[in-house]
């Protein structure tokens, strides 16, 4: 088995490069869908959190009131590691078991937004980072998104730097290009993951 980290900033296409993976072979455990998953209706995340952060977290209908629990905990740094401690753990457990149900000659594609953030690299045998400059980004964001340009800027400003993620890449798929550019690129690097996991 090959367990990859896959990263990049908002905007750069990283979800476009984990679907193209997926449709080669690759089996993708998304951080960001488990943590969803981990907080849903009728789990033990979703008790604790609300026994952490009280009834106001929570939608008429039971599910989590995710801007709610966002105005409790960004901008306050002991809330915001209150809620990891609830959901990292549930996020790791998850994703090991997603893993270990993969075969022995699977590529594993961990797909970690904030794998440069929170010093991950070391988790996996390869880093692969989607890179785009920031001026696409941004009006990726802006076209695709629809954000306004001081919210995107903010965003990404709260993201590593371009040059802290290259900095842990062992392999890097530029996507400052149109889609038909990226998927060459995306067939290039999953043929050196297979020579590897050969090798």
């Amino acid at each position: 088995m090959l367990r990859i980290g896959l990263t990049g900033g908002i905007g750069a296409g990283k979800s476009e490069v984990s679907r193209q993976l997926a449709e080669l072979g690759a089996v993708i455990v998304d951080s960001d869908l488990i943590a969803r998953e981990v907080v849903a209706p009728g789990t033990a995340g979703l008790k604790a959190v609300v026994a952490e952060f009280g009834p106001g977290v929570l939608q008429a209908d039971g599910a989590l009131d995710r801007p709610a629990l966002g105005r409790i905990v960004f901008g306050d740094q002991q809330r915001l590691a209150a809620l990891n401690a609830i959901v990292h753990p549930l996020v790791r457990a998850r994703s090991a078991e997603l893993e270990s149900s993969a075969g022995p000659d699977a590529i594993v594609v961990h797909d970690v937004p904030l794998l440069a953030e929170n010093g991950l690299a070391p988790l996996y045998e390869l880093v692969i980072v989607v890179d785009a400059p920031d001026e696409v980004r941004l009006e990726r964001l802006v076209r695709l998104r629809g954000m306004a340009a001081e919210e995107a800027r903010a965003r990404m400003a709260a993201q590593a730097t371009r040059e802290d993620r290259l900095a842990v890449a062992d392999l890097v798929i530029d996507n400052g290009g149109t889609l038909d550019e990226l998927a060459p690129r995306v067939r290039q690097v999953w043929a050196k993951l297979t020579e590897h996991l050969a090798g």
